[in-house]
């Protein structure tokens, strides 16, 4: 590779540097979140309005365990830059994990200082929570049929609107979502809230920088 290669790259490489600090407003909380789910939980972070903080979303399609780790990977890369994180927070589901899996799993991160928005048993969960309060262990499956029937159309996980189109029920959900956990007794582990949800927690937390 010839200087001016060599030379090109370097000064590339710092432009990028000092456009991210531009684009860190000052001042701000840096809030990282990290999804299991490559596109339908990112897809819905992202489309809210936070404009009191600085938001980095990510969709990795990676377990549990990996996606912690993916956290940690992130939270790095940011020290080394003199960047840090406010919050960190891990999205994930229970899906067919083991119930050991899943509660180390939420130890992990907690452990770490990350907070958790599980659900149990899929992120649509939360989005069925929108409509009407449910106490009832069911498959993911049957959520997606009750989506159908609620929305009136076929829910589609990939669907970029969903944030949009469930936004004027937001507060009913983050009631049910609430009441909901109410109902447990607080030693209970989080494999055995069927159903339950967390996500509300991390809703109400955006809400706050919007």
């Amino acid at each position: 590779m010839g200087s001016d290669d060599l030379f090109r790259k370097r000064k590339l490489a710092a432009q990028k540097a000092l456009q991210r600090k531009t684009d860190l407003r000052a001042g701000y909380e840096n809030i990282l979140i990290v999804c299991e789910g490559e596109k339908t939980e990112p897809k819905y972070f992202r489309a809210f309005s936070v404009n009191k903080a600085n938001l980095e979303v990510y969709g990795e399609g990676l377990n549990t365990k990996s996606l912690i780790r993916f956290a940690d990977k992130k939270v790095k890369e940011a020290e080394r830059k003199s960047e840090y994180y406010d919050q960190v927070w891990c999205v994930f589901d229970k899906d067919s994990f083991s119930d050991e899996k899943f509660n180390t799993a939420i130890q992990m991160a907690e452990a770490k200082g990350y907070k958790v928005a599980y659900s149990n048993e899929a992120f649509e969960f939360w989005y069925v929570l929108h409509f009407e309060y449910l106490n009832a262990d069911l498959p993911r499956e049957r959520y997606y049929s009750i989506l159908d029937e609620k929305l009136g159309f076929k829910y589609e996980k990939n669907n970029p609107d969903m944030y949009s189109i469930l936004l004027s029920r937001q507060k009913t959900a983050i009631r049910n979502a609430e009441t909901l956990l109410k109902q447990y007794n607080p030693d209970t582990t989080p494999s055995d809230k069927k159903p339950s949800t967390t996500v509300h927690m991390l809703v109400l937390e955006l809400i706050k920088y919007q």
